[in-house]
């Protein structure tokens, strides 16, 4: 099974038949996008998903990602996460657990979701050879190769990997250094084993065989984004495109294989300099779907961090990027609950709808808002907006004793004043 060579050879699948139902699009244009690699459509031979087309002309996607960590381990509140970012409407989920059971935890959270469910299986082999052999730096070649088809058969849809860390990138990353360090749990965990060891990182040195193992089990590539900025003052450096060209070459050579490729950006970049990331990933990457990680267009706002990431995704999905990760009002705090999870999704889907508005130019349902309010139709209002309950609670706990009107402005509503003096 690969989508992108039945894509090559003319064939629209039924995948391709639902995900342009989805989007209100022909087949045909599905079909061209995974043949030229510019449409993912991350799905499993082991388990069914609801669908999810990523890419050029879809609308912006969000990704919510949960997991437990060494600190805090409760396999029911995962699964409670991941059904908490279901509810709140994200694309897709990724199960990045550092702590417990690694291997349950993603069987519970997978067993849980109808999402496509990915994963970074670097971190399972890192974290079991510090376990085992008692340190990460310890972790074997094969144990990394092993545990990424053992995710795959378990059901993952798409997998982050850090293939762009090589030695170029580490000698990009010393020569100019970084104001916020190394933020990338997988950078992290690669760099210090390839320093330990004085080996090139197994991921690069040996893309053939990862990418058997990818297009075996129909696994969607994410190219890891081990370099990114976790400081505006490190955004677009050096350390960081090299990366992207690493990566951009070995998407191509994986998508010329057959393999769904998605091409992940950088996590802190201030908006002046979001347009030119977007420009470039596209650019050297052939038009690959981008996921863009946040961003965070500022750094001062720990407790905030959801509705920072809400400007700078909104402005990335503007620009032109496919697909977004979400951020929670936790980022750089703390674990996040399932109540932070729903608050996060919630912010990213407000902001990618926002950059659909521009990139795409879906804009009937704010017409559609537009006329309800005008007309004071609150159901229709409800119907439309984004998360129509929540909308609904916050109006009947504060209900106008005018039933047409609400409490902001109560006898001396503007609409209703100007309905008796003009018709629309």
């Amino acid at each position: 099974m690969s989508l992108v060579l039945d894509a090559k050879k003319g064939i629209i699948t039924d995948e391709m038949k639902e995900v342009a139902r989805q989007e209100g699009l022909d087949p045909e244009y599905i079909r061209r996008g995974l043949a030229g690699g510019h449409i993912a459509i991350p799905v499993s031979p082991y388990r069914k998903v609801r669908l999810c087309g990523i890419g050029e002309g879809l609308r912006t996607k969000v990704n919510a990602s949960i997991g437990t960590s060494s600190d805090i381990v409760d396999i029911d509140v995962e699964v409670e996460k991941a059904r908490q970012a279901e509810l709140a409407g994200a694309d897709t989920l990724m199960e990045l657990s550092t702590g417990g059971d690694l291997v349950e935890i993603r069987r519970r959270v997978i067993a849980g979701t109808n999402l496509s469910v990915g994963s970074v299986p670097l971190y399972q082999a890192f974290i079991e050879a510090a376990h085992r052999y008692g340190a990460i730096v310890h972790m074997r070649e094969d144990d990394l190769f092993r545990i990424t088809a053992e995710q795959a058969r378990a059901g993952t849809n798409f997998m982050a990997i850090h293939t762009g860390i090589n030695y170029e990138t580490m000698k990009r990353l010393k020569n100019q250094g970084r104001h916020g360090g190394l933020v990338s749990r997988g950078g992290a965990f690669m760099t210090a084993w390839m320093l330990h060891n004085q080996k090139e990182n197994p991921l690069y040195s040996e893309f053939d065989y990862l990418c058997e193992i990818m297009l075996e089990h129909e696994v969607t590539l994410s190219m890891g984004n081990g370099m990114r900025a976790g400081a505006v003052h490190d955004a677009t450096d050096r350390a960081q495109v090299q990366e992207l060209l690493i990566n951009a070459e070995l998407a191509d050579k994986a998508h010329e294989r057959g393999i769904q490729v998605i091409v992940e950006g950088p996590g802190h970049i201030p908006i002046d300099e979001i347009q030119a990331n977007v420009i470039l990933q596209k650019r050297v990457t052939n038009r690959k779907p981008f996921y863009m990680l946040g961003p965070l267009v500022t750094d001062i706002a720990p407790g905030y961090d959801d509705r920072v990431a809400m400007i700078g995704a909104s402005l990335s999905s503007a620009y032109g990027a496919d697909f977004i990760c979400y951020v929670t009002p936790a980022e750089h705090l703390a674990l996040p609950t399932p109540e932070e999870v729903y608050e996060g999704v919630i912010s990213s889907r407000i902001a990618a709808h926002v950059g659909d508005m521009v990139k795409l130019g879906r804009r009937d349902d704010d017409l559609e808002m537009g006329h309800a309010r005008r007309d004071l139709d609150w159901e229709r209002q409800f119907a439309v907006a984004l998360n129509p309950e929540f909308a609904r609670e916050i109006r009947d706990s504060r209900r106008s004793a005018d039933s047409d009107a609400c409490t902001m402005c109560g006898d001396y509503c503007a609409l209703k004043i100007v309905r008796k003096n003009f018709s629309f």
